[in-house]
């Protein structure tokens, strides 16, 4: 990412993002909701499940606490690939490939075991997310700026996990 944005001009985005989403919401909810993507595919996986067992989706407590549906964190989740595709088109750094060059350089040119490293990634992140009632976003974002001691607590866990893996994962870059 060459011609990419300043980090802090992201960051400081984020951070608007993140005060216009507790605005609007408390505006149009009646009370503050906070950034956060996980629950986004609790929902969505609530909707597929409803196409298929409707009754089950009816008795499982969980979905009836998420709710299931399209809301305003589902269009934030599919709003992110659609903003690093203008980004990347505003830059002119859009490039079709099916396997990363970081990906290739480690565990080779395969889309199928790059598009299984994906899944396995995903599932272990929102299982993961779900366990600690929330996701880098939820956590990170929003529980850190209202000085929630649980998120301090679980993004120290994600850098504990993630910089280890990651090392291990891709080893050390010059």
């Amino acid at each position: 990412m060459r011609n990419g944005w300043s980090p802090y001009l992201g960051g400081a985005l984020t951070g608007l993002l993140l005060v216009l989403s507790v605005l609007v919401t408390y505006q149009l909810f009646g009370h503050p909701r906070y950034l956060g993507t996980s629950t986004a595919y609790v929902r969505v996986s609530g909707m597929i499940e409803k196409t298929i067992s409707p009754e089950a989706v009816t008795r499982n407590e969980y979905y009836r606490e998420e709710g299931t549906g399209i809301d305003w964190k589902v269009m934030l989740v599919l709003g992110v690939p659609l903003g690093v595709l203008i980004a990347a088109l505003r830059n002119g750094e859009f490039r079709p490939r099916w396997v990363p060059g970081v990906w290739r350089e480690r565990f080779g040119d395969s889309p199928v075991v790059r598009a299984l490293g994906a899944f396995v990634g995903g599932f272990l992140l929102i299982y993961g997310a779900r366990l600690a009632g929330g996701c880098p976003s939820g956590h990170g974002l929003s529980g850190m700026s209202q000085l929630a001691a649980s998120a301090f607590i679980v993004v120290a866990g994600f850098f504990a996990g993630g910089i280890p893996l990651a090392l291990i994962l891709y080893g050390r870059r010059r």
